[in-house]
């Protein structure tokens, strides 16, 4: 059979990561390359409470067909346990807030909102596989802005909007960057804004690791410091409760919120029900900050163990900034090691990294970097597949 695919499904790859996550099957093989919450991480026993609960006492409510905008319980429990927290991320009277089926629907579902075909959506460089996948499905003239330990470069970024007047969405992961661990400035976050009132364009601003800051302060979000609309937010449940759930959520523009209910309904008409009903009972009976410092504690010992074996084996011949919180370290390798080479060998070794063309914007784009992940792996993991990194390097330089 000779299959005539569409042209959109060309701009389309496997996920370079999960094709990596095959050879960790093998439970010989150290994984760094998920980003996994860590399996101490997760609330197994009151889940399955709640989850009991639920289904002895509302079973009806929690497998019937529910709104596009999601359980309305948790849409309120969203906002006054999670949004309500020193800033203002929801704007009474002008936002509204919808479930997703995991942040990325809510990436996916604002690009299919603001970009036609051809439209140029600027992200930064490198950027989350993930939702740069679904933005290519849209056909957009994806453009990365270079990252800094602050944030992305404002003298390029204004640059790359000069040269796209069809510039729709600017895509930032403020909070440590997926992969690159950094975090923006609230000097740069301020002018990201201003730039984007300039040229009329949509900040999509996501989200997903802000809870997991286990050093340095809090910086106050993009969302909070707009006064009109133009920033659509986009969070989940998945690194602070359950990525199995698939319950994310989007904060933005009562308008916005509006088209995204109808792109969502002939996606998959609402998100999974009786996840959100146990998302939602988790928050009215457990102190959720509470949860959130525990969670802070288990990823603050596990980077500190992965920066100190870093520092012990590899250091010498790579770059790397420590992350403030999140999951991942961004390390950057001389330019006389073949990255990928490198990361090849590295798995026939039973060591699994991410090569940085992963996280690139398309194939144009040159990265000596990769990224490790130490949520997931076990101390002794971190430690015995760092040290194998770290000889692996020896023998390249």
């Amino acid at each position: 059979m000779n299959f005539k695919f569409s042209e959109k499904m060309g701009n389309l790859k496997a996920s370079a990561i999960r094709e990596i996550l095959k050879f960790t099957s093998d439970p010989s093989v150290v994984s760094f390359a998920g980003g996994n919450p860590a399996s101490e991480a997760f609330p197994t026993k009151e889940i399955e409470r709640i989850a009991e609960e639920i289904l002895t006492k509302t079973p009806i409510a929690a497998l019937q067909y529910s709104i596009t905008e999601g359980y309305g319980p948790l849409r309120e429990s969203i906002k006054k346990v999670i949004l309500g927290r020193g800033e203002t991320i929801f704007h009474e009277g002008i936002d509204d807030i919808i479930i997703m089926s995991g942040a990325q629907q809510g990436n996916e579902l604002s690009c299919k909102v603001f970009c036609d075909a051809g439209d140029t959506l600027i992200c930064e460089n490198p950027s989350f596989i993930g939702s740069l996948n679904s933005f290519k499905s849209y056909g957009v003239n994806l453009v990365g802005v270079t990252l800094k330990e602050d944030g992305v470069d404002l003298e390029e970024l204004e640059s790359v909007l000069k040269q796209n007047p069809n510039s729709k969405v600017i895509y930032l992961i403020p909070n440590f960057q997926n992969p690159a661990g950094s975090t923006m400035s609230l000097e740069k976050r301020k002018a990201v804004l201003e730039l984007a009132k300039k040229y009329d364009v949509m900040i999509l601003e996501d989200n997903p690791y802000g809870d997991l800051r286990f050093a340095g302060e809090d910086v106050p979000s993009i969302k909070s410091l707009d006064t009109e609309g133009r920033v659509i937010y986009c969070g989940s449940f998945s690194k602070v409760l359950a990525p199995g759930l698939r319950v994310g959520y989007v904060v933005a523009h009562k308008e916005v919120i509006q088209k995204i209910v109808v792109c969502k309904q002939v996606s998959d008409v609402h998100t999974n029900i009786l996840a959100q009903m146990i998302c939602n009972q988790f928050l009215e009976e457990n102190d959720y900050q509470q949860h959130i410092q525990k969670l802070r504690g288990i990823y603050q010992h596990k980077c500190n163990l992965m920066v100190d074996c870093i520092e012990k084996y590899m250091r010498p011949y790579i770059t790397y900034q420590v992350p403030e919180g999140g999951l991942f370290i961004w390390c950057t390798l001389p330019d006389h090691i073949d990255m990928v080479d490198f990361c090849n060998q590295a798995v026939q070794k039973k060591v699994a990294v991410v090569p940085g063309t992963a996280f690139m914007p398309n194939e144009s784009y040159h990265t000596q970097s990769f990224r490790m992940n130490f949520s997931t792996p076990s101390d002794d993991d971190i430690v015995r597949g760092v040290k194998i990194l770290g000889e692996l390097l020896e023998s390249l330089s």
